[in-house]
């Protein structure tokens, strides 16, 4: 369901790779939302959500740094979308989750939707235009 496809490819291979794992880390979130075996999964949902929030901040300060080392013009445009969306997410309490199996599953659906949706149009309209390093 969440996975790098070839479209999403910058070719800028620690972009690439850290896109990828946060696509890795959303899906082993919904995996494991939809586990039906694991008999109390806050806390590892808690877990891994806080982890996927954890490393969109780590990917875009590296992205960023990047973007510097290359003296990119775009820079501060690039760095608010990033501000923009650590906002939204500092909205979301995750350790606050309703203990309600229903509304947890669909406040993280939500959540992974909305992280993703965003990664991808990030990636297609603003990340493929980073110029890649030149040796």
């Amino acid at each position: 369901m969440y996975e790098m496809k070839p479209e999403y490819y910058t070719g800028i291979d620690f972009i690439d790779q850290e896109h990828t794992k946060l696509f890795e880390l959303a899906q082993e979130t919904h995996d494991l939302l939809y586990d039906d075996f694991l008999q109390d999964r806050s806390e590892h949902l808690v877990q891994l959500v806080s982890e996927l929030i954890d490393y969109t901040r780590t990917h875009f300060s590296h992205e960023e740094e990047y973007q510097k080392s290359i003296e990119y013009p775009f820079i501060e445009q690039h760095a608010l979308q990033h501000r923009q969306f650590e906002d939204k997410l500092a909205e979301i309490d995750v350790y606050d989750m309703s203990s309600d199996f229903d509304e947890q599953n669909e406040m993280i659906e939500n959540l992974l939707d909305f992280l993703v949706n965003w990664l991808i149009n990030h990636i297609c309209k603003l990340d493929m235009l980073l110029p890649k390093k030149s040796k």
